[in-house]
């Protein structure tokens, strides 16, 4: 049974965004109070986690988990701390008020759905989730459990994919056919992405400080090995999205925000560089092939990763002059073209001339409410306490839209054209594709189902 100090949160929480009113929220008594804190537990607690304990500053961590006793903040002793996120939430329930998730991207599902089916408001780390079928049953989640959700893509957030969807809205590009977007990377032997010698990675003794099992959580079980922990498991399917899954929630959400790019017809990897068995390849370019969409003609989007590789870099409008800007979307118009940068900021026209004179004379109506600072931790604490509307990534936009990228990682890690019943939820010119489209998941660790049953 949920707390009164849970049940006061989320009712306040409802109230405020559905009404599209602004109040605070109190704990513990009705009325307005400067003071009131959301007891936050983070789940995955080194890493980019730093920007959890950042959006959520000056609110209570009650709480952290991490299956490495390594990665728990210094700073912060005296907080509890946890290896199993179930074990947390099972001991801490009444506690804890939300929950940021920032683990390998094949956690985020198991630990977001658990919080939310006991009521707790979520923040995941992009990309939402591992799988399409997780994704869906995420959105299914938010509509039964009533919490606020948010999916942790800073762009989202910004002023730049508002002014870049409200040039659209006006008709500044006129009908958009193409998107040409994607990453230089991936950087073999950086931060993120280390290549094995060969697959399957030799055995290695687990650091007394790692719960390995609790790291593959629903994952087939796999030996140990440091490539895989803590940094580096984006480059194998079984545990990651590699680059494409790493960027397109950050690149890819300008156009799709925009564009209404949400069910591809047909996705197919038309260059893929060499790779091992279950391995990101060195470079990619996969076509999404959109049809018409209310008043929108159709559209194809192509992803490039992979130029510092070998591979083919995306290409630009033809009177491009700003130089090489890396990564970012670049829309092909029929009246104009123009450009957003990786994470979806930024917004220009093609040509330096063009984008001062537009800048300097026409002026656009901004129809999209601003975000105020902070990112997305921020945004949904807000959203928690009455202080702001739902999280513009909440899960009804952040579920459909990671879902698009992980057709593309079905591409990508196959190869070859992938056509797509998005209403059926399959593929059905591969039927040996489904199988990736809901992975099975260990005995345990099994989420979701019930959301499904009629």
């Amino acid at each position: 049974m949920k707390t009164n100090r849970r049940a006061f949160v989320k009712a306040a929480s409802l109230a405020a965004t559905s009404a599209f009113a602004l109040p605070r929220f109190a704990i513990g008594k009705p009325g307005p109070s400067a003071n009131s804190k959301v007891n936050i537990a983070i789940i995955g607690s080194g890493g980019v986690a730093h920007q959890a304990f950042s959006g959520c500053k000056g609110e209570n961590i009650v709480a952290m988990c991490d299956i490495d006793s390594r990665k728990f903040p210094k700073g912060r002793e005296g907080t509890p701390t946890f290896s199993d996120f179930r074990v947390m939430l099972d001991k801490m329930d009444s506690e804890i008020d939300g929950v940021c998730i920032s683990t390998p991207d094949h956690t985020h599902f198991p630990a977001t759905i658990d919080a939310m089916q006991r009521g707790i408001h979520v923040c995941t780390q992009k990309p939402l989730t591992h799988n399409i079928w997780e994704a869906r049953t995420l959105k299914k989640a938010k509509d039964k459990y009533e919490v606020i959700t948010n999916m942790a893509n800073q762009g989202h957030t910004g002023d730049g994919i508002r002014t870049m969807r409200e040039w659209y809205d006006a008709g500044v590009f006129g009908q958009v056919h193409e998107v040409h977007l994607g990453h230089p990377g991936p950087a073999w032997g950086g931060k993120y992405f280390k290549k094995p010698a060969a697959v399957p990675l030799p055995k290695q003794p687990v650091p007394a400080e790692v719960d390995w099992d609790l790291w593959l959580g629903p994952a087939k079980e796999t030996s140990y090995n440091e490539i895989y922990h803590p940094l580096s498991w984006r480059g194998f399917y079984d545990y990651g999205t590699g680059q494409l899954g790493d960027w397109f929630c950050h690149t890819g959400d300008g156009p799709v925000w925009a564009l209404d790019l949400y069910a591809p017809t047909v996705v197919e990897c038309i260059e893929r560089g060499p790779s091992m068995d279950g391995v990101l390849p060195d470079y990619s370019v996969i076509r999404f092939d959109f049809p018409a969409r209310g008043d929108k003609d159709a559209c194809s989007m192509y992803w490039y990763d992979g130029a510092n590789n070998g591979g083919t870099e995306i290409k630009r409008p033809k009177e491009w002059d700003k130089g090489n800007v890396g990564g970012g979307s670049f829309w092909f118009g029929d009246k104009q073209n123009g450009y957003l940068n990786n994470r979806s900021g930024k917004p220009s026209l093609s040509t330096k001339e063009k984008d001062q004179q537009f800048k300097k004379t026409v002026t656009i109506e901004k129809k999209y409410p601003r975000v105020p600072g902070g990112g997305p931790f921020a945004e949904w604490v807000r959203a928690i306490k009455g202080d702001g509307p739902i999280p513009g990534s909440n899960f009804d936009y952040a579920a459909p839209m990671t879902e698009v990228s992980l057709i593309g990682v079905l591409a990508q890690r196959f190869g070859g054209r992938i056509e797509w019943d998005s209403e059926n939820m399959r593929v059905t010119n591969r039927p040996e594709l489904n199988a990736y489209v809901k992975e099975p998941a260990r005995k345990g660790w099994e989420y979701g189902d019930d959301l499904w049953k009629s």
